[in-house]
């Protein structure tokens, strides 16, 4: 069975980019009937908080994302500790006591002899008698992965065949001098235990592939597909970063986006496939494919974003937005229909919904008045529908001579008291004819 995972780290709240691999895993996994799991990596203590673990769920809820399987990583030490073990028993974890003075120092020194900045290994040439004077002087040890130093070659689902040569790397430090653990070595551990088939993530990870890859076979584990997407950006090109806020996924829903807008430009920015309305997350996992995702950059348009929202509420039918309308006493089919062509959010069709029955002033210009008092007089006796706008402007056209802006616009003013807004031959059934007659007076 397909097995994905989205593992945020609850540090910040969720932005755009963010909201990327955690919907295109989600797109995957139901395309395939597979299961999808939200570990959160919170092996951060310090910044790791349990506000921002709440807020990952509630963002992803509100994208319509319900995982399959939730865990965290701070209740998994045990695993950890395990495969540390079974790693040093094999000779692939050994302490270094270096500081990370000493560290810089060494760096420095490389750079000097144009060498690049690869760590030497000289803790593997410690001997028992030197490790415990480290130990005497106070000194705890972070741990190394000791890499096999050989091209690691993969077959990456959106970037096609990779190697990474972990002969130019550092051996990585997997655990601190704290005895904490880094992303590494919990991450491999927990898609072994978890079963997970295919790691889909940002292309900032390429470089990490070749290490996690080579800890995967040191553990015996099953290596997953792996595939890198594009990174999501501002329109600048910026990046995105949870902790300042970048595009938050609550700001963008306190601001009146409609979650599959925010989905869709989080998924579909920068692949082969327009940025155009879907009805649902599975319409869309439909339409997207690996393949179609772009080896360029993804830049993020807000002025797409307002253009897609406004297209997804003018097509949304009524029985999507009635329990929505209902929440706010609107819960009328012909308002919604006449009214939802020119929100831009859905929160507009409260303003909108004040045109049919709230304290409209008319706008009328003393060369229109004359005008206005003729249409008033040839309304059209009730029941109205659509047919009724054309009809009774025929006629004023008729009977005046207007036509034009100079006949519809000042019926405009004097019905609605504003230059734009609904289509007159949906609105003025809902007006009727004594607001109508009102409103012209």
């Amino acid at each position: 069975m397909t097995t994905v995972r989205y593992a945020p780290s609850p540090t910040g709240r969720l932005h755009l980019g963010n909201a990327r691999p955690a919907l295109i895993n989600w797109l995957f996994a139901k395309a395939r009937s597979g299961t999808y799991v939200l570990r959160l990596d919170d092996t951060d203590t310090a910044r790791s908080t349990e506000e921002f673990a709440r807020g990952i769920v509630a963002d992803l809820d509100w994208l319509g994302i319900v995982p399959d399987l939730k865990v965290r990583q701070s209740d998994r030490t045990a695993l950890y500790d395990h495969a540390r073990d079974r790693l040093i028993a094999a000779g692939r974890l050994y302490p270094a006591f270096e500081t990370e003075e000493e560290l810089e120092i060494k760096r420095g020194r490389a750079r000097l002899l144009g060498r690049p900045p690869v760590y030497d290994r000289a803790a593997l040439t410690l001997t028992e008698a030197q490790k415990a004077r480290y130990e005497a002087e106070g000194r705890q040890p972070h741990w190394r992965f000791r890499l096999d130093g050989k091209p690691v070659h993969f077959d990456d689902l959106i970037k096609g065949p990779q190697i990474v040569n972990t002969a130019s790397m550092s051996d990585p430090v997997l655990i601190r001098a704290d005895g904490s653990y880094l992303y590494t070595l919990p991450s491999v551990v927990d898609d072994i235990d978890l079963g997970i088939t295919h790691v889909i993530r940002g292309e900032d990870h390429v470089s990490n592939t070749g290490t996690q890859i080579e800890i995967f076979e040191a553990l015996g584990g099953a290596v997953p597909f792996f595939a890198h997407h594009n990174l999501l950006t501002g329109a600048e090109g910026e990046g995105l970063s949870k902790r300042i806020g970048s595009l938050s996924l609550l700001e963008l829903r306190e601001a009146g986006y409609e979650p599959m807008a925010v989905a869709i430009m989080a998924v579909l920015t920068g692949t082969s496939l327009p940025v155009e309305p879907y009805a649902d997350l599975t319409s869309l996992g439909q339409a997207l494919d690996l393949d179609a995702i772009s080896h360029g950059p993804a830049r993020f348009d807000p002025a797409e974003l307002d253009s897609l929202n406004a297209r997804i509420l003018h097509q949304m039918p009524y029985d999507v937005a009635k329990p929505r309308l209902a929440a706010i006493g609107r819960a009328s089919e012909p308002l919604w229909l006449a009214l939802r062509g020119n929100l831009r959010r859905f929160s507009d069709i409260a303003e909108l919904a004040q045109l049919i029955d709230g304290a409209v002033v008319p706008v009328v210009a003393a060369e229109d008045a004359a005008f206005l008092v003729l249409a008033r007089d040839l309304l059209p006796p009730e029941p109205w529908d659509e047919t009724t706008w054309s009809t009774w402007t025929t006629l004023v056209k008729e009977k005046s001579g207007r036509k034009g802006k100079e006949l519809f616009m000042p019926l405009r003013l004097a019905l609605t008291g504003r230059h734009d807004g609904p289509e007159l031959r949906s609105l003025l059934p809902l007006l009727g004819r004594k607001a109508s007659l009102a409103r012209l007076s």
